[in-house]
């Protein structure tokens, strides 16, 4: 348990330096700083969970019991897919040589799609990792963001590694896409 209000520094800089330094221990932000943008930042920071005071004590026990059954989870710092790569200790991606600027959302997306390469992901997964718990599944929202994405990830190269499953979401390609116009 980490609380985001620590002499000297914040439980945000704590947790993003663990992260950094490659220590994947679970990691529960608790706080009474409850804004939306504080949870992100908890979150995108690296905390695996994220909970505001009051809170109760069974909800808390509840949620470092979930932690524990994760179990530990070997992380790397980079994640790669064919030519796409990702850092996730200094939030950077590149594709062959090429950096790539991503927004904070297309950032969380992609760091999904990569954690599960050739796994269909659904919009309701997406939505959970990448956006607040009160938010609107029923909107289009990811498709939006994933079309960024693609924008950014796919057409300058032009190759295509973000899929559409039809009905079910989106996956990544395991090879990290293929020349569009030609398959690999």
């Amino acid at each position: 348990m980490l609380d985001v209000m620590l002499p000297g520094c914040s439980g945000f800089e704590v947790c993003e330096r663990l992260r950094g330094e490659g220590v994947w221990v679970p990691v529960l932000m608790l706080t009474a700083r409850g804004a939306v943008g504080d949870r992100v930042a908890g979150l995108d920071g690296g905390a695996d969970d994220y909970l505001t005071k009051p809170f109760h004590l069974d909800e808390l026990f509840a949620r470092l019991r979930a932690l524990i059954r994760r179990g530990p989870v070997p992380r790397p710092t980079l994640l790669v897919v064919g030519d796409l790569r990702m850092d996730t200790a200094a939030r950077r991606c590149w594709r062959g040589d090429d950096e790539i600027v991503l927004t904070a959302k297309e950032y969380a997306l992609l760091e999904m799609f990569l954690t599960q390469p050739g796994t269909v992901l659904t919009r309701e997964v997406l939505t959970e990792h990448c956006w607040d718990f009160a938010y609107e599944a029923r909107s289009n929202v990811v498709d939006v963001h994933v079309r960024g994405l693609r924008d950014k990830i796919d057409r300058p190269f032009a190759v295509s590694s973000l899929e559409t499953v039809r009905g079910a979401g989106y996956r990544l390609r395991r090879d990290g896409g293929r020349i569009e116009g030609r398959s690999r």
